[in-house]
């Protein structure tokens, strides 16, 4: 994606790293870890979210309200758990005494390494954006078909949307057939972004379907003369009293009694408002969390780098899907890193853009990802919020942790000598030769 678009994450990762590089140049003049500069900087601990919980305790364990600049409350501020339990998996202290050891020994390569957090808010600060509709049938032979508002470009969003209408029947995935976005089914659709489209679509898939299996639940218990609570879906069979009949049989049997086996599904993502001249209010329904730690090696000859290892524990709350999910967080990394070491754009002296194409303009090959992969999902996450099944967005959130990889390459960097370097981004291997010539100059 050419870094001057609406990039993943829409302002937030050139912030994020603004400040980022902030906190490393903090911690290089005190002369400490610069993640103990970031943890003391962190929100307050929020009460401890138990694993299947009802993650009713909101605010932190001593009660003291964590607010925002723009005046939210951070409720559910868990990066000293995740932060804790990356720091101990990766061997980050280790890791980082034995790599100032390598480098008192290296005088041409120097190995870095960094651990940078993510926190970032999820719903459009576009209010009115936060709301969806779908589209469920259900017909005799048991399939069901279903559109929603959302765009599949390759995010696994329709078979997340797919997995939530399937679960709602307790019927096989493969039950379930998703059509093409079409505006002359599900009409003011919102755009597919904001990391939102899981949760809003989903939401609205589930409406619907809920509304069907009530109906479906109430014509079988009526004629059975039992209450609705007796009717049971499970495995895809259902459960009416004595009488036990595949669901595509109590599909029959609805449409032969002529229940209507149709349904529309809305949503609006509930308690959030923003004020956006004041620039104060709730603009987001809750915050998703990761951290991850990059170590790098440069050649102070030539600026060329390499990205040796990278560890990511990341909050997905309940997933959905994690396979979707760890691909997502995989992909969003590999992308944040390249937007900030090898995607430059370079314009002639007659304004012409001269990294216009896929030869010059330079995204990361497969090639490009990190030697050794660590991505795993926070065993504890659950969102406190009721999203669909519990679970967090993980479209734009793990873009930032690239931000680790540029921050690593300062640390190797920083190896050459003092000050703290000047490194701007995208640190391409020429910007990278020059900041070393720099810390080297007599």
């Amino acid at each position: 994606t050419q870094s001057a678009t609406a990039f993943r994450g829409f302002g937030g990762p050139q912030g994020m790293v603004g400040i980022e590089r902030v906190m490393d140049h903090v911690a290089h003049h005190l002369g400490i870890d610069p993640l103990d500069v970031r943890r003391v900087n962190f929100y307050a601990a929020s009460d401890k979210v138990s694993p299947g919980g009802t993650a009713t305790a909101h605010g932190t364990a001593d009660g003291t309200p964590q607010t925002t600049p723009y005046h939210m409350n951070v409720e559910d501020f868990v990066l000293h758990e995740i932060v804790e339990e990356l720091e101990a998996t990766s061997r980050y202290r280790a890791r980082r005494s034995a790599i100032a050891e390598w480098n008192s020994a290296s005088r041409v390569l120097k190995k870095g390494i960094a651990l940078t957090p993510v926190k970032f808010g999820i719903s459009f600060t576009l209010t009115h954006l936060n709301q969806a509709g779908a589209l469920v049938h259900v017909y005799h032979d048991g399939s069901i078909h279903m559109n929603h508002g959302g765009t599949e470009m390759g995010q696994g969003l329709f078979q997340k949307v797919a997995q939530v209408a399937a679960g709602s029947f307790c019927v096989p995935l493969e039950s379930v057939k998703i059509t093409a976005t079409d505006t002359a089914r599900v009409p003011n659709t919102s755009a597919t972004a904001a990391s939102s489209g899981s949760d809003i679509n989903g939401m609205a898939v589930r409406s619907a379907c809920d509304k069907i299996r009530e109906r479906m639940a109430m014509h079988l218990a009526e004629t059975r003369q039992l209450k609705p609570k007796n009717v049971q879906f499970r495995a895809g069979r259902v459960q009416a009293g004595a009488d036990e009949m595949s669901f595509a049989e109590a599909a029959r049997e609805c449409y032969e009694g002529r229940v209507s086996l149709s349904a529309t599904g809305f949503y609006q993502t509930p308690r959030i408002q923003w004020d956006r001249i004041r620039g104060m209010g709730r603009p987001f329904y809750y915050f998703a969390y990761g951290a991850a730690v990059s170590e790098v090696v440069l050649d102070t000859l030539t600026g060329e780098n390499r990205i040796l290892r990278t560890d990511i524990l990341h909050d997905a709350g309940a997933s959905l899907n994690p396979a979707i999910d760890i691909g997502q967080i995989e992909g969003g990394f590999v992308q944040g890193a390249g937007w900030l070491t090898t995607e430059e754009l370079v314009w002639d002296q007659q304004g012409r853009l001269l990294t216009h194409a896929p030869s010059t303009y330079k995204i990361p090959a497969c090639s490009d990802r990190p030697d050794i992969f660590n991505v795993s999902l926070w065993s504890k996450g659950r969102n406190i919020e009721e999203t669909i099944h519990r679970s967090k967005a993980v479209g734009e959130p793990p873009l930032m942790l690239g931000i680790s990889a540029l921050l690593a390459l300062s640390d190797a960097v920083a190896a050459c000598g003092d000050p703290y370097p000047a490194l701007d981004a995208p640190a391409t291997p020429e910007r990278l030769l020059n900041a070393v010539n720099r810390m080297r100059a007599p």
